[in-house]
């Protein structure tokens, strides 16, 4: 039924390849399907100006897609001298999905700041910038705990985020850009490794859900999330 020929709860194919990048303190690139994804980790010993002086770390994010990441090319944003509200709203989306999952004493008075790059994109790309993202965070970490910069580990819990959706009248798991397209409920859900929610986003594309159909497809996020979090902690083990 899925065009992909998945089974409803199946989620594409993931892999998550580390040290993708020479320079980056963290670096990986993430494939989700066709969706891939460039994740790096830059440390800095600095912090933005309102909490400077508070002991407390942050962790920042940017977001941004190649021209040609998708099937006609997409003007840079640079030449057009602002960056666009959807890349704006998806890079506060990962910075704060991110730091749900820091102890920002435990970072220390220091910037983490997580650059995304859609290299390609079939749907998903905020999901898998996320996941790809906290890999990318937990190595850059991982540098600072090695080097005894950070004594103990700030990051509490892994944090990832898949989609799922009503696609031709059914709940599916991992939506790619054909049923994103035509799905008549889309939503993305942001979790921790333990489960808690951090963000659901949920809109009706074509016909409206009900409270049920809802928990339906937290159910598939669920399952989701779980199969994601366990390629991240295989790839930074």
């Amino acid at each position: 039924m899925r065009p992909s020929g998945r089974d409803l709860s199946e989620m594409r194919a993931v892999s998550i390849e580390t040290g993708f990048t020479k320079h980056a303190e963290g670096s990986c690139l993430i494939k989700v399907g066709d969706t891939h994804v460039l994740c790096t980790a830059t440390i800095e010993d600095r912090v933005p100006p309102f909490i400077k002086g508070s002991g407390l770390g942050w962790v920042t994010a940017e977001y941004g897609m190649l021209p040609r990441a998708t099937n006609t090319r997409m003007r840079r944003e640079a030449s057009s001298g602002k960056q666009g509200g959807r890349t704006v709203e998806i890079q506060r989306l990962i910075g704060r999905s991110l730091r749900a999952g820091v102890d920002r004493v435990a970072l220390g008075e220091r910037q983490i700041t997580v650059d995304c790059d859609v290299i390609q994109a079939d749907g998903g790309t905020r999901c898998a910038a996320i996941t790809g993202g906290w890999v990318a965070l937990r190595l850059a970490v991982n540098k600072l705990m090695k080097t005894g910069d950070v004594v103990s580990d700030p990051l509490v819990d892994p944090v990832a985020a898949v989609s799922s959706g009503i696609y031709a009248g059914q709940p599916v798991l991992d939506l790619d850009y054909p049923e994103d397209s035509e799905a008549g409920v889309d939503g993305n859900f942001i979790m921790t490794g333990s489960g808690k929610l951090i963000e659901v986003q949920m809109s009706a594309e074509g016909s409206v859900f009900s409270r049920a159909q809802m928990g339906e497809l937290m159910d598939l996020a669920e399952k989701g999330v779980a199969e994601l979090v366990a390629a991240q902690q295989a790839a930074t083990k």
